[in-house]
């Protein structure tokens, strides 16, 4: 029996944490500096946003990731991925390009994310919130019931970030191989035996958020335990 919860456990952490490790593990598995690349990823993106009429568009250096800002209409690569010359430097910044454009093309997926995001962050606040209160309400209105609930809804507040990772995934595959692999195929941007890895990459940009969703699920098993 003890086994068996071991070999549970372990699987348990494979599932949640396998993916980020196959992330990271295909970015720097094609993240070697490339000589014969005429320019870097924060090059490839600007000249991407210049081709997509995404003249007011910017691209900028940052250490919270790479991402695109819908709100501040900015591409922000992390500096290995502005600064480099690798197909993991080209693919990132296209499938950020990719993020942009489905912004001007006023894509479904891509505002219900923007929305949810928003309504997300109030959510997140509001179940700050009712934790916080929640020992203040157990002492003035001594009803186990009342805190149960007060619990019951800040934990589905916080599940909130899960519905947003599981909106993003059809999104960011759109913007992996639907706009990004396309440019970099059909530009010549990439030597033909380079795709593969580029796609590669791309399906591990993409997976990222599957990756955060396992995350923030575990985040919350871990809040429904100590609450118990």
């Amino acid at each position: 029996m003890p086994f068996l919860i071991v070999l549970g456990v372990v699987a348990l952490l494979a599932l949640i944490f396998g993916p980020q490790w196959w992330v990271k593990r295909e970015m720097r598995r094609h993240g070697v500096e490339r000589e014969d690349f005429p320019g870097t990823g924060g090059e490839l993106a600007e000249h991407l946003l210049e081709q997509a009429g995404l003249t007011d568009v910017t691209v900028e250096v940052t250490d919270q990731g790479d991402h695109y800002d819908p709100i501040d209409r900015v591409i922000r690569l992390s500096p290995e991925i502005h600064g480099g010359r690798s197909v993991t430097a080209v693919a990132v910044a296209a499938h950020e390009v990719g993020h942009a454009i489905q912004h001007r093309d006023g894509d479904r997926l891509f505002l219900a994310r923007i929305r949810m995001a928003q309504i997300a962050q109030r959510l997140e606040v509001g179940a700050a919130i009712l934790f916080a209160t929640a020992p203040l309400v157990l002492a003035f209105v001594r009803s186990p019931v009342i805190l149960v609930v007060q619990v019951a809804v800040g934990l589905l507040l916080l599940g909130s970030r899960l519905a947003i990772h599981v909106v993003t995934l059809p999104m960011e595959f759109d913007a992996s191989f639907g706009k990004a692999l396309p440019v970099l195929e059909g530009g010549g941007y990439l030597h033909e035996t380079d795709v593969p890895a580029a796609r590669s990459v791309l399906r591990a940009a993409a997976l990222t958020y599957v990756a955060s969703a396992l995350v923030t699920l575990l985040d919350l098993t871990r809040l429904i335990r100590i609450l118990r």
